[in-house]
C-alpha cells in the first residue's frame, strides 16, 4: 500500500513530510535532526513505516509503543527547548496488526537545537526531503523569525549624540519638542536598565545601514508599473531618517490645492490627506518582516492612487475587512520598533492607526475611502487621490509658486510658525526655505516675525 492511500495529500517527500522505515535508537541524530527541523520551521509530519519510495508497510503496536518511548527519551535528553509533538495512527492491512506511525512536529516559539554534551550544540533546519544545519547567517534570520528582529539587548551603549536624527523625529512630534528621558526609554524597555539598546533601536541609531530598513519610491505616469517613472529614491540608514525622506518624497509629488468654504474663505486641501500618509508609513514601517531578506518597503505612486507595500504576512486570524470600523486588535510583530515610533508619538500601540487613516478621509466618497489589500507575505495600505476624480472642485496649489503657497495658506488660516509654513512647499532644508521664500518677504516688508527670531513657536504674519 502507498503513503498516498492512507493519507490522499500526501504525494512524496517534501519540505512538509519525510519518510522513515524505522527509527535507529543507536544513532538517534538520524532522524532527530528531522525533529528539529521541522519545529524550526512551519511544522511538518515524520512517517514511520514508510520506506524511501512512499511505501507503507506498516510496523506492529509494540513497535510503536518503542518508537514512541525512543522519541520521548531523545527530546528529553537531546532537544531544547523539546519539541512539541502529537502522533496518530493509520492501519496498512484488514486485521489491524501493523500501522503506519504519523509523527506531527508543531512548530516551536524560540530557536530549537540537537545538544550532544554540554557544549556541542547544531540547529537544523529542513530542505525538501533532508535535514541540515544552519549556517550563521540561517541562524541569525531564523532567530529573527522566532524572535522578532527588534527586541535583544545589544552590546551599544545609548548615548544621545549616537540617536540625533531619532531623537530630532521626537522633537517634532512630541508635544512642546521634547526628547525622551533614558528613564522613559527604559520604561519602555527600549534600552535596558543598564543603558543598552534594543537591537530594534539600534535600527533608529544615526549610523545604521542595513539594508533592511531600506524604502523605495517611485512616481509613475499613468495608473500602473507599466507607464514612465517620473521621480523615484531608494532611502536607507536610520529608521528615523527614512521615514523622513519617505514623507518628504509623498509630500513633493503629491498635489495640495484649497478649496472655499462656506464662510467665504479657503481651507487646504491635499490629494492625500497628511494623517492618512502618516499613518500608513507608520503603519508599514511597524508591520515589516525584517527577517525576509532582500526586500523593502515599496511606495509607488501613480495618477489616481498611491500603494504602500510592506513585505510580512496579515497577523490576526481574520481579514481586515472582517473588523468592525475602529475595532482592529493590536498585535505588534516588532515590539521595540513599535514602542520607538509610539514614543516619537507617531503610531499610538492601541491598534488605532488604520482608524486614524479612514478618520482623515471622512468627507470623501466611499470609493476613496483608504484600503487594507493582504497578500500573502505582503501588506498594501492603499490611498485614493481625491483630487484625481474632483479637479474642477479645488485649486491645485501645482498652479501656485512656492511664494504663492505660503501667501496663500497665511491669508486663509492667519499667522502660522515657521515649521507650518515649511509643510506646504517642497523644502527639507528650514536654513534654505528661509533664504530662499521668508527672508525676502520680510525684506519686501510682505510678512514679519512676531517673536523671537530663533525660537520655533514664533509666528509670521502678513502684513496689513
Amino acid at each position: 500500500m502507498k503513503i498516498s492511500e492512507l493519507y490522499p495529500d500526501i504525494i512524496s517527500e517534501d519540505l512538509d513530510y519525510e519518510y522513515k522505515a524505522l527509527l535507529n535508537p543507536d544513532n538517534p541524530i538520524k532522524w532527530a535532526k528531522t525533529i528539529v527541523g521541522y519545529a524550526n520551521g512551519k511544522g511538518g509530519v515524520m512517517f514511520i513505516g514508510v520506506s524511501n519510495d512512499g511505501e507503507a508497510f506498516g510496523i506492529e503496536l509494540d513497535e510503536i509503543d518503542k518508537t514512541k518511548n525512543l522519541i520521548a527519551r531523545i527530546n528529553d535528553r537531546h532537544i531544547f527547548p523539546h519539541a512539541r509533538i502529537r502522533y496518530m495512527m493509520r492501519s496498512v492491512d484488514a486485521n489491524a496488526e501493523r500501522f503506519v506511525l504519523a509523527v506531527n512536529i508543531i512548530p516551536a516559539d524560540s530557536v530549537v537545537r540537537y545538544r550532544e554534551g554540554d557544549f556541542n550544540e547544531t540547529v537544523f533546519i529542513k530542505g525538501d526531503g533532508y535535514s541540515t544545519p544552519a549556517t550563521p547567517e540561517e541562524i541569525i534570520s531564523l532567530s529573527k523569525r522566532k524572535y522578532g528582529v527588534d527586541n535583544e539587548t545589544s552590546e551599544i551603549l545609548y548615548k544621545e549624540k549616537n540617536w540625533k536624527e531619532y531623537l530630532d523625529l521626537c522633537k517634532e512630534y512630541r508635544e512642546g519638542s521634547s526628547i525622551p528621558t533614558i528613564k522613559d526609554l527604559q520604561n519602555e524597555e527600549i534600552i535596558s536598565k543598564d543603558g543598552y539598546a534594543k537591537s530594534g533601536f539600534i535600527m533608529f541609531s544615526d549610523s545604521y545601514d542595513g539594508d533592511d530598513s531600506m524604502i523605495c519610491c517611485r512616481l509613475w505616469k499613468g495608473k500602473d508599473k507599466t507607464g514612465t517613472v517620473l521621480d523615484s529614491g531608494r532611502y536607507k540608514g536610520s529608521l528615523a531618517k527614512v521615514f523622513q525622506n519617505a514623507l518628504s518624497f509623498i509630500e513633493r509629488n503629491t498635489k495640495t490645492g484649497w478649496r472655499k468654504t462656506e464662510a467665504g474663505g479657503r481651507e487646504e486641501v491635499r490629494a492625500y490627506p497628511k494623517e492618512a500618509i502618516r499613518e500608513a508609513l507608520v503603519i508599514a514601517i511597524a508591520h515589516r518582516d525584517y527577517s525576509i531578506a532582500g526586500t523593502q518597503i515599496d511606495v509607488d505612486i501613480y495618477s489616481d492612487r498611491m500603494d504602500i507595500v510592506s513585505p510580512g504576512s496579515w497577523l490576526l486570524p481574520k481579514s481586515y475587512n472582517q473588523y468592525p470600523t475602529g475595532s482592529i486588535p493590536s498585535i505588534k510583530r516588532n515590539s521595540i520598533i513599535a514602542a520607538c515610533l509610539d514614543m516619537a508619538n507617531l503610531m499610538e500601540r492601541g491598534g488605532t492607526g488604520f482608524q486614524t487613516m479612514i478618520e482623515s478621509y471622512s468627507n470623501s466618497a466611499d470609493h476613496l475611502q483608504p484600503v487594507v489589500l493582504i497578500y500573502p507575505g505582503f501588506l498594501d495600505l492603499r490611498l485614493f487621490d481625491r483630487f484625481y476624480e474632483d479637479k474642477d472642485e479645488y485649486i491645485i496649489q501645482e498652479e501656485l509658486s512656492t511664494t504663492e503657497r505660503v501667501l496663500e495658506l497665511l491669508r486663509a488660516e492667519g499667522p502660522k510658525q515657521m515649521k507650518e509654513l515649511q509643510e506646504v512647499t517642497n523644502y527639507k532644508s528650514r536654513s534654505q526655505f528661509l533664504k530662499d521664500i521668508i527672508n525676502p518677504l520680510m525684506e519686501e516688508g510682505v510678512i514679519y516675525r512676531d517673536g523671537n527670531s530663533k525660537s520655533p513657536k514664533a509666528l509670521i504674519k502678513l502684513n496689513k
